[in-house]
């Protein structure tokens, strides 16, 4: 049986001798174990539509912070780290281009970020300034944390998970404000952070604020359906 092409964005480009785009192996990993064939888009073309007409569905991967001025918020916070205008505009065209084809699609942290932002919503620029830091979100930029989060009963996350709250892995410090158009909140950590979206006219869309490759080894198996459930939804393409 064929593999499904699953693209995964890149990191923003970084280096100064030798420039270079990366990304965590994990994500990479927990594609392939889930029986996808992983392809790497970094940023930089201006019309992605070339590289996601091969593709059978795309992971919008984590890392650094979306520009505050692409939602109006305040630029020049202490927390802010690797914005990347590149990246930036690169994944808010593939975002665009997926809804676009009904593409199946794995949103995580930053990706969620993006999407709403693509939507028009916005986002905390800081997330500690405004619920405080009784939820550990991110404890630092080396370690991920972990909290539960609840899911609405109703949603489509509830039924792939098979659960209504779960333990996830943290590591932001950004988190959705303003809901974008025709996003719905469907999982919310206890302080109210908006934890997952979905869109109902993209049911193959999957947005998470935690990450979820990092525990796809885990036991009880959840995490893992976050990707099953997107390859499998790309092989049916």
């Amino acid at each position: 049986m064929r593999r499904p092409l699953i693209g995964i964005t890149t990191y923003h480009r970084d280096g100064d001798d030798r420039p270079r785009y990366a990304v965590p192996a994990s994500y990479v990993d927990a594609v392939r174990a889930c029986g996808g064939r992983p392809v790497l888009l970094p940023p930089g073309d201006a019309d992605p539509s070339d590289a996601l007409d091969g593709l059978d569905g795309v992971v919008l991967c984590g890392g650094g912070d979306v520009d505050p001025a692409l939602f109006g918020g305040a630029s020049g916070h202490d927390a802010l780290y690797s914005t990347c205008a590149e990246r930036d505009a690169f994944e808010l065209a593939v975002v665009r281009q997926c809804l676009a084809r009904a593409a199946p699609t794995l949103a995580i942290c930053r990706g969620l970020q993006v999407l709403n932002v693509a939507r028009g919503g916005d986002l905390h620029v800081h997330l500690p300034d405004v619920v405080g830091e009784a939820v550990p979100h991110r404890v630092s930029r080396e370690l991920h944390t972990r909290h539960p989060v609840r899911i609405a009963p109703d949603s489509r996350l509830a039924a792939l998970l098979g659960a209504e709250e779960v333990s996830v892995a943290s590591w932001h410090h950004q988190a959705i404000d303003r809901l974008g158009d025709g996003l719905r909140a469907v999982a919310w950590a206890s302080d109210g952070t908006v934890e997952a979206v979905e869109i109902e006219a993209w049911p193959e869309l999957l947005a998470v604020q935690w990450h979820p490759e990092l525990q796809v080894d885990e036991p009880d198996g959840r995490q893992r359906r976050l990707f099953e459930a997107l390859v499998e939804r790309a092989r049916a393409r």
